[in-house]
């Protein structure tokens, strides 16, 4: 709920960062007489222009409000549950009440999923964090972890890298500084790489190996090769670096997004069970992996980029939820002109990108439908 109110609140941020201009356009038709010159017809269509994704961001406010209203209600609901199980502790074994207490933490997770999910409409310019290491690599935050931790990992390299810098908070990454350094057990291969719930997820050079690796304990917790992946440069993006396989994370869990022989290079989405990194269900988009630039996952959907270089586009979209695809159209400003990671982070609803060395945040535009048959 405090990430939705947050989600809300930078919402109702641009929208009153428009109000200056919708002023300004009142004031300039207000004084016209009737008559408009071509030139400042022009003038005020283009500034109407600016204002185009206020509608979308409005709808989206709105939805917002209603699902915290929503969650609020589930959350007093689950609170009355646990206070009823409290009071019959005493007639319910440690099994029964540990069955009791999961059922409700499946509830509340259930409803959780929903908040800000929705299909995308839009993608802000660029926004430059820092200018640093080489031409590819990736950084990323811990989607799962509390809104106070801002802590931020740093891998320099696409291929036989180790070091793992992990800098304390955001600020620190940007002036460089309060940092520590993990030296992992296996070297990694691409930029797929991510951190979910405290781990580190990445694929081991020269293998199709999934490696989960804790940092606060320093050590590998489990790792699994994943069924006919392609590595080593067999199937990757368009600009190559051992990009066969891209791990994500979105609202609903773990995904590895990669291609296999059999399906003829077309990449696969497999949902992964984030403790044991088995597959639990798989889909075969249809898309060749080779002709996509990039690609990251929101809400079930995997949304890909035509191109890595200049002039590139969120151009397909494949939705999990249906086995549907459909061709979009949402532009994607490559300032630097070279993407070789680009990864969504569901706790700040914001695109991470490693662009030509630089690395860059985007903010997402989604537009939410809301159920309104049923609880969350």
């Amino acid at each position: 709920m405090e990430v939705l109110e947050l989600r809300t609140y930078r919402d109702l941020q641009y929208v009153r960062s428009m109000e200056t201009l919708m002023r300004s356009l009142d004031a300039r038709l207000r004084a016209a007489d009737g008559s408009l010159s071509a030139k400042s017809f022009q003038e005020l269509k283009g500034r109407m222009t600016e204002l185009l994704p206020l509608s979308s961001v409005l709808e989206q406010y709105k939805a917002d409000m209603r699902t915290i209203v929503r969650l609020r209600e589930e959350v007093r609901n689950l609170s009355g549950s646990l206070a009823a199980i409290q009071e019959e502790m005493g007639a319910y074994g440690y099994e029964d009440l540990q069955q009791r207490v999961m059922a409700l933490e499946a509830r509340l997770h259930a409803c959780a999923q929903k908040l800000g999910c929705g299909k995308l409409t839009g993608v802000s310019n660029p926004i430059t964090v820092r200018a640093m290491g080489s031409r590819f690599g990736s950084w990323m935050t811990d989607t799962m972890a509390p809104s106070a931790d801002s802590r931020v990992w740093y891998m320099d390299g696409y291929y036989k890298g180790r070091r793992v810098l992990e800098f304390h908070t955001l600020g620190d990454f940007i002036k460089g500084q309060n940092f520590i350094q993990h030296l992992l057990p296996q070297p990694w291969a691409g930029t797929g790489h991510v951190v979910y719930n405290g781990s580190l997820f990445y694929n081991k050079y020269q293998s199709n190996v999934v490696v989960k690796y804790h940092f606060r304990s320093r050590s590998v917790l489990v790792q699994r090769s994943l069924p006919g992946a392609g590595y080593n440069n067999t199937f990757p993006y368009s600009w190559g670096g051992f990009s066969d396989m891209d791990f994500m994370v979105d609202e609903s869990g773990l995904w590895a997004v990669y291609t296999t022989n059999q399906n003829a290079g077309n990449i696969v989405v497999s949902r992964l069970d984030p403790h044991t990194l088995e597959v639990v269900r798989s889909w075969d988009t249809g898309y060749p992996k080779r002709s996509a630039g990039e690609a990251f996952m929101i809400c079930g959907v995997l949304y890909v980029t035509n191109s890595h270089l200049a002039g590139a586009k969120v151009y397909f979209a494949y939705f999990t939820n249906t086995s549907s695809y459909e061709y979009t159209d949402v532009p994607f400003h490559n300032q630097y002109s070279h993407i070789s990671m680009l990864d969504y982070n569901p706790r700040e609803r914001a695109l991470y990108t490693w662009n030509n060395g630089h690395q860059v945040l985007y903010n997402v535009t989604l537009f939410h439908v809301i159920s309104t048959a049923g609880g969350p």
